[in-house]
């Protein structure tokens, strides 16, 4: 079983950066791909990035993509999503998830394929 904690969620003006923070309590953290996704208000939960176990590789959303950053620390168990530039149309809930597959590729960008989910944190990007 792993339990997911996200943080550092907030509100802040356009242009201005946040770092999430996703801290995971199982054993098994560093053998696992994980993911970060958003969801705003009436929309569907949307993929932003994903990072191997190793943390070698990244992958992003096309809307994020250069002003993102994804990273992890097996040996803290936290994974991590640096956010400048950021835009009102950034503004949801940021949730972090841990995939199905070990040792995957992080590769993957449904929900159904991410296993274990945190509880959301709010981020608000006003105008």
């Amino acid at each position: 079983q792993e339990q997911l904690v996200e943080s550092g969620g907030g509100v802040v003006q356009a242009g201005g950066s946040l770092r999430l923070s996703c801290a995971a309590s199982g054993r098994t953290f560093s053998s696992y791909a994980m993911g970060w996704f958003r969801q705003a208000p009436g929309k569907e939960r949307e993929f932003v990035a994903s990072i191997e176990w190793t943390g070698d590789r990244t992958y992003y959303a096309d809307s994020v993509k250069g002003r993102f950053t994804i990273s992890r620390v097996n040996h803290k168990n936290t994974v991590y999503l640096q956010m400048n530039r950021l835009k009102p149309e950034d503004t949801a809930v940021y949730y972090c998830a841990r995939e199905m597959y070990l040792f995957g590729s992080g590769q993957r960008r449904r929900s159904d394929e991410y296993a274990y989910w945190g509880q959301g944190t709010q981020v608000t990007v006003s105008s």
